[in-house]
């Protein structure tokens, strides 16, 4: 008795990474689970799976949020019905919310596109699968919860004991292995700032004495490398 060939399953693999940190090699982190994930599209070749041509990989974006370019495209091209599989390496590269992802599951499922994770034996068309991934999901969203918890107390405890914590440099100080220090050119405007303030008993009137003075914001620079300054301080800088 002869069986009929599998119908073709278009897999779209998609691979996210959280930093750009080691983006710039030759062989990163978005090879690499692509890599796995072609693999194992190869291996499903026997079930009709191909691959489609298209690559949907997001390089230092956080799972934390569905804004992501490579993400929107995939999922526009789930909506136009280009896509049956959508492939990855674990369940947290595709989303780390569990509201996001019950919405991703409602997408494929109206479009009737399936979801695998490669190294987590998942199937979405089952109850069971439903459950164990939105039980991993819980886990991969009170990570993240914690890990951001984690951040806050220590950049809360380094402001209490008056370290600097990144960001842009305050007028006064200058930075010398990530450490700051006092920079006698500007500290003396910082020393004007509040005999001016003293003086004028508001604020308002301080951003005016400012200007009539020329004391204006310390430039700063974007990551780009741009420089960005004011032409005269604002009062909500001052408070």
């Amino acid at each position: 008795m002869k069986h009929g060939s599998p119908s073709r399953k278009r897999c779209a693999i998609y691979t996210r990474k959280s930093t750009d940190h080691n983006l710039d090699l030759a062989f990163n982190s978005l090879d690499a689970q692509r890599e796995a994930c072609e693999a194992y599209v190869k291996s499903q070749a026997h079930e009709g799976w191909h691959l489609v041509p298209c690559k949907y990989d997001d390089g230092a974006f956080s799972g934390a949020s569905l804004d992501r370019p490579a993400l929107q495209e995939l999922l526009e091209q789930v909506r136009a019905n280009k896509i049956d599989i959508v492939v990855v390496y674990k369940v947290d590269r595709l989303t780390r919310s569990l509201a996001d992802f019950a919405k991703l599951v409602e997408l494929f499922d109206a479009h009737e596109v399936s979801f695998v994770s490669i190294t987590q034996s998942f199937n979405t068309t089952s109850s069971m699968g439903r459950l164990t991934l939105n039980v991993l999901l819980s886990f991969a969203q009170f990570e993240r919860e914690v890990i951001g918890e984690r951040v806050r107390d220590k950049i809360a405890a380094s402001k209490r004991k008056g370290l600097w914590v990144g960001g842009p440099v305050p007028l006064g100080y200058k930075v010398l292995d990530k450490k700051p220090y006092i920079d006698a050119p500007t500290a003396k405007f910082v020393q004007t700032i509040f005999e001016t303030y003293l003086t004028t008993g508001s604020i308002t009137g301080l951003a005016a004495e400012l200007e009539k003075l020329g004391i204006k914001p310390k430039e700063r620079a974007t990551k780009g490398g741009r420089q960005l300054s004011a032409d005269r301080f604002q009062p909500g800088a001052l408070v």
